[in-house]
């Protein structure tokens, strides 16, 4: 069967990752995504090793990496557009590879009328799946998909109770990466963080508190893309932030929407529910460090004897990120929140260590790290198990299950 994967990647990641490997900007297509799959980034070619024994056949597409696409778009003799180019290039890889299966990891990068025109040129195309695992702002773009799958159970709720065919999906790990990096067998680090910190409702604003009080109580080493945010950035943030009430006093004043309409940055402005935020909290800014991405992430994961994690707002209930996976399966000792589905995942105080409170996650990593032994063995039953019962070879066999429910219904 023939699926086709659609994925897009931080844009800091791949300009950093051929900044480092210059010499893959005149390289083949093939050589350009076989070298990006080989670091290990986000999904990477994950899906692809592990349904092709399943008997699909996949392609998987990062659509904004502009090196790897336009490399395939100069071999195939296509022109290129420079305002539509990702659309345009994905469309001609889709139509020419012709999949059963559609699965877009980001949904809000291709349109529902950019789907229709594709299942027109795609007679075979049967099913449209797309992934979320973060806020979106409008449900209505799921209409153009068949299944929305999400590792977030709160998720699959709205998504059910809003009308759309949704199903739970967990975030995997892929052992192989543990055989692309030198095993780090003393860590360095004590207790680590890496990851996102958005300030944005329903994001990561009560990982950014917690975060803020574990740091003045323990050494916490955090690796974030909030710590590469520009002045520049930090200028327009604070802009907006002074002119969001006056644009807001006048639009109740009753200046009209036809106004605000020749001036785009205030017509934004005038329609955001709430005072933008900040995009860096200046008391953490000092204590980041630059992002890590890829096996340079895994192998900060290992050198770290401990790592925090905290989920997402719109997870209240559920353990459901990718840290869960990608620290266990390196051998670190994973902290986090408690949820009140983790035991399904994994053995709570056994396999990872859990908190409730701020006070409950400085009492334990205090005494984690007094207690190496105890850590240790707590890092190897998390790896055991994320081996054992959570690796994208067992979602294949999921997905696979789910997929093929689906095309029955059709």
């Amino acid at each position: 069967m023939k699926l086709c994967k659609i994925t897009t990647l931080y844009s800091t990641y791949w300009q950093k990752f051929y900044a480092r490997h210059p010499d893959l900007l005149k390289a083949p297509y093939e050589v350009q995504k076989a070298t990006l799959d080989r670091d290990g980034f986000g999904w990477a070619d994950f899906w692809f090793q592990a349904l092709t024994p399943l008997g699909y056949e996949v392609l998987e597409i990062s659509a904004n990496v502009e090196p790897l696409q336009t490399a395939w778009a100069q071999a195939q003799g296509m022109p290129i557009s420079h305002t539509h180019w990702i659309p345009e290039i994905v469309f001609a890889q889709v139509r020419q590879f012709q999949p059963i299966v559609l699965f877009l990891e980001n949904f809000a990068t291709f349109s529902a009328t950019w789907i229709q025109e594709l299942k027109q040129a795609c007679p075979a195309l049967r099913l449209v799946i797309s992934w979320c695992g973060a806020p979106y702002q409008d449900a209505d773009i799921f209409r153009a998909h068949d299944l929305v799958l999400s590792c977030i159970p709160e998720l699959v709720e709205q998504f059910r109770y809003l009308g759309h065919h949704s199903e739970h999906l967990n975030h995997a790990f892929e052992p192989d990466i543990l055989n692309r990096f030198t095993p780090i067998t003393k860590p360095e680090i004590d207790f680590s963080f890496i990851g996102q910190i958005v300030r944005g409702n329903r994001y990561h604003l009560k990982r950014e508190q917690i975060l803020e009080q574990l740091a003045q109580q323990i050494p916490l080493q955090i690796y974030s893309p909030s710590a590469e945010i520009s002045w520049k950035q930090k200028s327009k943030a604070l802009v907006a932030r002074v002119l969001y009430p006056i644009v807001q006093a006048t639009k109740q004043g009753g200046l009209s929407a036809h106004w605000f309409a020749k001036f785009p940055q205030l017509a934004q402005l005038a329609a955001l529910p709430e005072c933008p935020p900040y995009p860096v909290n200046p008391r953490l800014q000092t204590l980041m460090r630059p992002a890590v991405f890829g096996l340079e992430m895994f192998r900060m994961l290992q050198n770290s004897k401990l790592t925090f994690n905290r989920h997402i707002d719109i997870s209240p209930r559920s353990a459901s990120n990718m840290r869960l996976f990608e620290a266990t399966g390196v051998g670190t000792c994973l902290v986090t929140d408690w949820k009140e589905n983790l035991h399904t995942l994994f053995e709570p105080e056994t396999e990872v260590v859990t908190y409730r409170s701020t006070e409950e996650c400085v009492e334990k990593v205090q005494w984690l790290l007094a207690h190496p032994e105890q850590s240790r063995a707590i890092a190897q039953a998390g790896q055991v198990r994320t081996l054992k019962d959570h690796t994208f070879a067992h979602r294949a066999i999921q997905i696979d299950q789910v997929i093929s429910k689906e095309l029955r219904r059709r």
